[in-house]
């Protein structure tokens, strides 16, 4: 059986036995809500869970701990936390589960959102116990309180579950990661505080049940415009690359590998969340002021004369001029626009360059990458070279031109993922440029 299948099985098994095991115990031990009010929550539940929305890079967001929690606390305890990991239950599974015949994501996700809905909860009935029996404002602080700390755990267990089955299954190649924990827990944080008061109000005055729901879909629009905006930047960032790969074909590819691979430093760094997603689109668009370079400069073969070469180098202040208006985008053309900035202060840049100053850490991961691409790649001007020179051209120029961590940092990431790049044995600069000119090959022997 092929490994990653295998793997697949084994987590979803664990997953189902523990989320089995939950609802097991809560049936034990606890009653069922009154029907009509648990049909209403699951629904709201299952709707919002089956509509999630992208908010960071594998982060996907919905109202679901909003509406989990407001239920919660309408159940009552004794009764809230078998409710709600029978919502969380319904949930797992969607229409386009069956439509494209996937397994493992509603096992994994039942498992997954029936442990987080059950234990959650039942640490808020503690507090939900303390509230009923307390008056005025300490009814209010309780319920607050234990809304806020069940939010925590639903989103820990959420956030430890998809972790450990992303690792685990796909080994983290090519994976960027699910979510940063530091920006997930604020979010889950405020859902769960407003979902508490919600089930609060409605113990207090059932009728505001529909403003209830009202708020419900109020909290899923912000998750969909955020991540309708979020689409149409990845898709403005697309466009560049397709307009610029399609000026120079020796290029193509390029702007994704480097990507890839200041990705791969970026976690063997500890990058994590939004730093690392704005690392990634930094080294999308670190080329696109090749746009303004005229395309025979582009293409030549042989050597750049000093004019020439002046003149490429323009694309790094270019890319400041073409998007430096894009709001969304200033963070990442600094970063962009120095990553020919060396670790000694020289080099050159726009913004993000000061001459004599240590560039961003994230301009030295974009440096290394870049070179580390430019020489394992063939270009117009010279054949691929092989990794092991590449890597020791790098560390050649370790401490002035780049970042020896960078280095090493890339190093250890492609052992890791056994990958190999560049030419299998050509490690020579001039029998590189020889080849891609048509000139003879000097032989050594």
């Amino acid at each position: 059986m092929h490994g990653a299948k295998r793997r697949k099985i084994q987590i979803a098994a664990l997953y189902s036995l523990l989320g089995g095991t939950v609802l097991a115990v809560l049936m034990w031990r606890q009653t069922f809500p009154p029907l009509a009010l648990w049909l209403a929550f699951a629904t709201a539940f299952a709707f919002f869970d089956w509509r999630s929305v992208e908010v960071n890079d594998r982060m996907l967001m919905s109202p679901t701990v909003m509406v989990a929690l407001t239920a919660a606390v309408a159940f009552g305890p004794g009764t809230a936390a078998l409710g709600v990991a029978a919502m969380a239950a319904l949930g797992a599974f969607s229409a386009d589960d069956f439509r494209q015949r996937r397994w493992f994501q509603p096992i994994a996700n039942f498992g997954q959102l029936v442990v987080a809905a059950g234990v959650s909860v039942f640490i808020l009935e503690w507090f939900l116990e303390r509230a009923l029996s307390s008056t005025g404002d300490t009814f209010w602080l309780w319920i607050a309180g234990g809304s806020a700390v069940a939010a925590t755990v639903y989103g820990l267990i959420n956030y430890t579950f998809v972790t450990v089955a992303v690792r685990a299954v796909f080994e983290k190649r090519d994976l960027r990661p699910w979510s940063n924990l530091g920006q997930l827990l604020p979010s889950y944080l405020l859902m769960g505080f407003v979902g508490g008061l919600l089930g609060a109000t409605y113990t207090v005055l059932p009728v505001v049940l529909p403003l209830v729901f009202v708020m419900f879909i109020v909290g899923y629009l912000s998750f969909a415009s955020y991540g309708q905006l979020r689409e149409a930047h990845e898709a403005t960032l697309r466009g560049f690359i397709k307009a610029l790969e399609a000026k120079d074909l020796y290029t193509r590819g390029h702007t994704e590998r480097v990507a890839y691979f200041s990705q791969l430093v970026g976690e063997e760094m500890g990058f994590t969340g939004t730093r690392l997603e704005r690392l990634r689109w930094a080294a999308l668009i670190h080329d696109v002021g090749k746009l303004a370079v005229p395309r025979d400069l582009i293409r030549k073969k042989g050597r750049l004369t000093e004019d020439e070469y002046e003149e490429l180098q323009v694309h790094a202040h270019v890319v400041e001029e073409i998007l430096a208006e894009v709001e969304f985008l200033r963070p990442m053309v600094e970063i962009a626009s120095s990553h020919h900035s060396h670790f000694d202060g020289g080099g050159y840049g726009g913004v993000g360059h000061t001459h004599g100053a240590k560039p961003s850490p994230e301009a030295c991961i974009l440096a290394v990458a870049d070179a580390f691409d430019a020489m394992t790649s063939t270009r117009s001007y010279r054949m691929a070279l092989s990794q092991d020179y590449a890597f020791s051209e790098l560390r050649r120029n370790a401490g002035s031109q780049f970042d020896p961590e960078v280095i090493e940092a890339l190093y250890r990431a492609l052992e890791r993922t056994t990958e190999r790049y560049g030419s299998p044995h050509l490690a020579s600069e001039d029998e590189a440029r020889r080849l891609a000119e048509g000139r003879p090959v000097t032989s050594h022997g």
